[in-house]
Formats: C-alpha cells, sequence, structure tokens
C-alpha cells in the first residue's frame, strides 16, 4: 500500500476542521484526482499526505511508514521519496532555472554537493531532460524572475519530477496555465509517474483534465470525502 488515511482529521490550532474522518487507501502507483470547491479541504489533504501536517486524529501510512513515528532521520528520508508540486512555487526568484530543477534533489544529496550545485550545477543535462517535457528547456540559464507565473510553475514540476520521487502529490499544479499548457502538463506527471511507477495525487479544479487523466476521482466537501 502505497498511501492509506483512516478516520483522518485535522482541527486547526484556531479551531477550524480542516478534515473529517478521512479514510482512503491507494496502491503502489495508483493515481487520483481530488476535486471539490474552495475550502473543500484538498490542500490540507495533500499537506497531510506530504507529511507537511499532522493529523490530530486516525491513522495515516505513507510510503510503508507511519511518518509521524519515526524519527528525525527516518522521517527526513521518508520525505525525500515525496514531491509536492504547489499552486505557487516556493522559487527564490533570483534563483537560475537549472539550479531551481536541481534543488529538487538536496534531500537526498550530502551537505558538500547541494552547496556546490548553487555554484556549478552538477547535472545539467538532466535539469534539461527534466524541462524539455514541459517545452521549457530553452531557458535553462534563465534567472525564475525572468519567467512567467506560467513558466515558473511548469519549472516547479520539473523541480518535482527531476528526483523521480516514489509518491507525486500535486496542489492545483496548472492553476496558472492556459487549457493547452495545463492539459500537457498533467499528461507530463501522469507520464512521469507511470514511467517511475509512482503513485500521483493531484488536487484539480479542472474536472475536465480530472476525467480525462485519472482513473480515480475523489470528491470533497467541508472536509470530507463526499
Amino acid at each position: 500500500m502505497s498511501l492509506s488515511l483512516e478516520g483522518a482529521g485535522l482541527v486547526h490550532p484556531n479551531g477550524h476542521t480542516a478534515l473529517r474522518g478521512v479514510s482512503l487507501a491507494l496502491e503502489r502507483g495508483a493515481r487520483a484526482a481530488v476535486i471539490g470547491p474552495s475550502g473543500a479541504g484538498k490542500t490540507t489533504l495533500i499537506r497531510v499526505l506530504g507529511t507537511a501536517l499532522k493529523p490530530t486524529s486516525g491513522r495515516i501510512d505513507v510510503l510503508g511508514s507511519d511518518p509521524w513515528q519515526l524519527g528525525r532521520g527516518a522521517l527526513r528520508a521518508l520525505r525525500s521519496r515525496i514531491g509536492v508540486v504547489h499552486q505557487r512555487p516556493p522559487i527564490p526568484p533570483r534563483l537560475r532555472v537549472v539550479t531551481a530543477v536541481l534543488a529538487g534533489r538536496l534531500g537526498t544529496w550530502p551537505a558538500w554537493k547541494a552547496l556546490a550545485s548553487l555554484l556549478l550545477p552538477g547535472d545539467a543535462v538532466g535539469a534539461r531532460d527534466a524541462l524539455a517535457a514541459l517545452d521549457l528547456d530553452d531557458r535553462l540559464f534563465d534567472r525564475c524572475d525572468r519567467l512567467s507565473g506560467g513558466q515558473l510553475q511548469r519549472v516547479g514540476i520539473a523541480r518535482v519530477l527531476y528526483p523521480r520521487p516514489d509518491l507525486i502529490l500535486a496542489d492545483e499544479p496548472v492553476s496558472a496555465l492556459d487549457p493547452t499548457l495545463a492539459d500537457g502538463a498533467v499528461g507530463t506527471l501522469v507520464a512521469a509517474s507511470e514511467a517511475n511507477g509512482a503513485t500521483l495525487v493531484a488536487s484539480l479544479h479542472a474536472v475536465d483534465l480530472a476525467l480525462k487523466w485519472f482513473p480515480r476521482l475523489i470528491g470533497m466537501r467541508g472536509g470530507e470525502v463526499v
């Protein structure tokens, strides 16, 4: 089993209930789209599955482990196997595109290699290949602050796909893209997950994309699976 939640709930410190008794299970290599209106709990679910948020109730298993029963080193190792595509990628604007993509592997590299990569990209060919799948390889050495919002979003996708994670989580990964680019980007996520046998979970507003690319849809409303 790749992912499992049993009665997972999450209540924020201010008392707001973001998730209510969510249960679901996904086998390794499965693909699922999470759909629902704004405020339904989609982003919170993605963050729980990515171990960024700890449930306040219920049980969770991610890639064979309960992340919150692991030590610090084991939790870091688990997180290095998870790739998260953000709606607004947290990429410093002055960073070069090649460095932003290679940053996807910082969690698996020793500190000396991570620091050296900031000065001299250690795998420019690999970064270019990841960008080429998203029609962005011609911007390899540009600074990120020279990209449009849609281009930056595609760089964020390339950064996640570069290290070939076992679990890909995408939170509105194509919100800044036009329909043609959005379809291509989701297709790239699907192709990468299939090629590597990775599990893919994406929250999407575009139901047409969810229906086209994902064999399983999970509808949410008010923090619950409906």
